[in-house]
Protein backbone atom coordinates (compact mmCIF):
# COMPACT_ATOMS: atom_id res chain seq x y z
CA UNK A 1 0.00 0.00 0.00
CA UNK A 2 1.33 3.40 -0.98
CA UNK A 3 1.01 6.05 1.78
CA UNK A 4 2.68 8.86 -0.14
CA UNK A 5 -0.55 10.56 -1.38
CA UNK A 6 -2.04 10.51 2.11
CA UNK A 7 1.16 11.94 3.62
CA UNK A 8 1.25 14.71 1.01
CA UNK A 9 -2.41 15.50 1.62
CA UNK A 10 -1.86 15.66 5.39
CA UNK A 11 1.20 17.87 5.07
CA UNK A 12 -0.67 20.14 2.66
CA UNK A 13 -3.50 20.36 5.17
CA UNK A 14 -1.05 21.16 7.97
CA UNK A 15 0.54 23.95 5.93
CA UNK A 16 -2.87 25.39 5.02
CA UNK A 17 -3.98 25.27 8.67
CA UNK A 18 -0.78 26.98 9.77
CA UNK A 19 -1.24 29.73 7.17
CA UNK A 20 -4.88 30.27 8.14
CA UNK A 21 -4.04 30.47 11.83
CA UNK A 22 -1.36 33.06 11.08
CA UNK A 23 -3.82 35.17 9.07
CA UNK A 24 -6.95 34.72 11.21
CA UNK A 25 -7.49 37.23 14.00
CA UNK A 26 -6.59 35.93 17.44
CA UNK A 27 -9.45 35.34 19.87
CA UNK A 28 -10.00 38.07 22.48
CA UNK A 29 -8.56 35.85 25.23
CA UNK A 30 -5.19 35.66 23.43
CA UNK A 31 -4.84 39.43 23.17
CA UNK A 32 -2.92 41.34 25.78
CA UNK A 33 -4.80 42.89 28.67
CA UNK A 34 -5.01 46.64 28.07
CA UNK A 35 -4.51 49.13 30.89
CA UNK A 36 -5.86 52.64 31.13
CA UNK A 37 -3.64 55.19 29.31
CA UNK A 38 -2.35 56.69 32.56
CA UNK A 39 -2.98 56.95 36.30
CA UNK A 40 -2.44 60.06 38.41
CA UNK A 41 -1.02 58.44 41.53
CA UNK A 42 -1.78 61.53 43.64
CA UNK A 43 -5.47 60.95 42.91
CA UNK A 44 -5.25 57.16 43.11
CA UNK A 45 -3.77 56.93 46.61
CA UNK A 46 -6.17 56.69 49.53
CA UNK A 47 -8.69 54.13 50.67
CA UNK A 48 -10.47 51.72 48.32
CA UNK A 49 -13.20 49.22 49.18
CA UNK A 50 -13.14 45.84 47.49
CA UNK A 51 -16.47 45.38 45.71
CA UNK A 52 -15.69 42.01 44.10
CA UNK A 53 -12.73 39.75 43.35
CA UNK A 54 -11.70 36.48 41.82
CA UNK A 55 -11.22 33.98 44.65
CA UNK A 56 -7.53 33.56 45.47
CA UNK A 57 -5.42 31.76 48.03
CA UNK A 58 -4.03 34.82 49.81
CA UNK A 59 -7.50 36.23 50.56
CA UNK A 60 -9.26 32.97 51.40
CA UNK A 61 -9.64 33.93 55.07
CA UNK A 62 -11.22 37.31 54.24
CA UNK A 63 -14.97 37.12 54.77
CA UNK A 64 -15.96 40.83 54.69
CA UNK A 65 -14.89 44.47 54.86
CA UNK A 66 -11.92 44.15 52.52
CA UNK A 67 -10.11 47.44 51.92
CA UNK A 68 -6.87 48.58 50.36
CA UNK A 69 -5.17 51.78 51.41
CA UNK A 70 -2.42 53.25 49.26
CA UNK A 71 0.02 55.85 50.58
CA UNK A 72 2.63 57.70 48.52
CA UNK A 73 6.24 57.24 49.63
CA UNK A 74 9.06 59.75 49.27
CA UNK A 75 10.96 57.31 47.00
CA UNK A 76 8.10 57.23 44.45
CA UNK A 77 6.79 53.83 45.52
CA UNK A 78 3.50 53.26 47.32
CA UNK A 79 2.80 51.68 50.68
CA UNK A 80 -0.04 49.16 50.49
CA UNK A 81 -2.17 48.32 53.53
CA UNK A 82 -4.75 45.60 52.89
CA UNK A 83 -7.30 44.86 55.61
CA UNK A 84 -10.18 42.45 55.93
CA UNK A 85 -12.48 40.88 58.47
CA UNK A 86 -11.73 37.20 59.13
CA UNK A 87 -13.61 34.51 61.04
CA UNK A 88 -14.45 35.60 64.59
CA UNK A 89 -14.70 39.26 63.57
CA UNK A 90 -10.95 39.85 63.82
CA UNK A 91 -9.36 42.43 61.51
CA UNK A 92 -6.42 41.04 59.51
CA UNK A 93 -3.84 43.30 57.88
CA UNK A 94 -1.17 42.74 55.23
CA UNK A 95 1.41 45.45 54.58
CA UNK A 96 3.12 45.69 51.23
CA UNK A 97 4.77 47.93 48.73
CA UNK A 98 3.97 48.79 45.12
CA UNK A 99 6.28 50.09 42.43
CA UNK A 100 5.43 51.51 39.01
CA UNK A 101 6.58 49.63 35.92
CA UNK A 102 8.67 52.09 33.95
CA UNK A 103 7.01 53.42 30.81
CA UNK A 104 3.48 52.42 31.88
CA UNK A 105 2.35 55.95 32.85
CA UNK A 106 1.54 54.54 36.31
CA UNK A 107 -1.07 52.09 34.96
CA UNK A 108 1.05 48.99 35.53
CA UNK A 109 2.47 48.32 38.94
CA UNK A 110 4.04 45.45 40.81
CA UNK A 111 3.14 44.71 44.42
CA UNK A 112 4.93 42.65 47.05
CA UNK A 113 3.92 41.58 50.53
CA UNK A 114 7.12 39.66 51.22
CA UNK A 115 9.70 41.18 53.60
CA UNK A 116 11.82 44.05 52.25
CA UNK A 117 14.97 41.93 52.29
CA UNK A 118 13.38 39.73 49.59
CA UNK A 119 12.53 42.67 47.31
CA UNK A 120 15.46 41.79 45.01
CA UNK A 121 13.82 38.45 44.16
CA UNK A 122 11.52 38.90 41.11
CA UNK A 123 9.03 36.20 42.13
CA UNK A 124 7.88 38.11 45.22
CA UNK A 125 6.42 40.86 43.01
CA UNK A 126 2.90 40.41 41.60
CA UNK A 127 1.29 42.29 38.74
CA UNK A 128 -1.24 45.04 39.48
CA UNK A 129 -2.62 46.49 36.26
CA UNK A 130 -5.28 49.22 36.32
CA UNK A 131 -7.52 48.15 33.44
CA UNK A 132 -10.43 50.49 34.10
CA UNK A 133 -10.68 53.74 36.05
CA UNK A 134 -13.50 56.23 35.95
CA UNK A 135 -12.79 59.93 35.42
CA UNK A 136 -13.32 60.91 39.06
CA UNK A 137 -11.19 58.05 40.44
CA UNK A 138 -14.09 56.53 42.32
CA UNK A 139 -14.21 53.09 40.65
CA UNK A 140 -11.23 51.04 39.48
CA UNK A 141 -10.79 47.58 38.03
CA UNK A 142 -7.45 45.91 38.61
CA UNK A 143 -6.27 42.72 36.97
CA UNK A 144 -3.24 40.78 35.90
CA UNK A 145 -1.98 40.04 32.39
CA UNK A 146 -2.55 36.32 33.02
CA UNK A 147 -6.23 37.05 33.80
CA UNK A 148 -5.91 34.90 36.93
CA UNK A 149 -6.67 37.78 39.29
CA UNK A 150 -9.27 40.53 39.14
CA UNK A 151 -10.57 43.09 41.63
CA UNK A 152 -13.26 45.75 41.38
CA UNK A 153 -12.54 48.59 43.81
CA UNK A 154 -14.45 51.70 44.78
CA UNK A 155 -14.08 54.69 47.09
CA UNK A 156 -17.39 53.77 48.72
CA UNK A 157 -18.40 50.39 50.16
CA UNK A 158 -21.27 49.77 47.72
CA UNK A 159 -21.67 50.46 44.00
CA UNK A 160 -24.88 51.02 42.10
CA UNK A 161 -25.92 48.19 39.80
CA UNK A 162 -24.98 50.30 36.76
CA UNK A 163 -21.50 51.09 38.12
CA UNK A 164 -20.86 47.46 38.98
CA UNK A 165 -22.11 46.17 35.62
CA UNK A 166 -19.95 48.70 33.75
CA UNK A 167 -16.83 47.45 35.57
CA UNK A 168 -17.78 43.81 34.97
CA UNK A 169 -18.53 44.44 31.28
CA UNK A 170 -15.15 46.10 30.71
CA UNK A 171 -13.33 43.17 32.32
CA UNK A 172 -15.38 40.71 30.24
CA UNK A 173 -14.40 42.58 27.05
CA UNK A 174 -10.77 42.14 28.09
CA UNK A 175 -11.17 38.37 28.24
CA UNK A 176 -11.59 37.92 32.00
CA UNK A 177 -14.00 35.15 33.03
CA UNK A 178 -16.18 37.44 35.14
CA UNK A 179 -18.46 34.57 36.11
CA UNK A 180 -15.76 33.84 38.72
CA UNK A 181 -16.28 37.22 40.44
CA UNK A 182 -17.40 37.01 44.06
CA UNK A 183 -18.95 40.08 45.65
CA UNK A 184 -17.35 41.24 48.88
CA UNK A 185 -19.67 41.92 51.82
CA UNK A 186 -19.08 45.41 53.23
CA UNK A 187 -20.70 46.03 56.61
Amino acid sequence: MNCLPVTRALSGFAIAAALLSAIAPAPAQAQEVVTVPSVDLKRYVGKWYEIARFPNSFQKKCIANVTAEYRARSDGDIDVINRCKVEGGVLDQADGQARVIEGSHNARLQVRFAPAWLAWFPLVWGDYWVIDLDADYSVATVGTPSRDYLWILARKPVLSTAEYEAAVNNATKQGFDTSKLVKTPQE
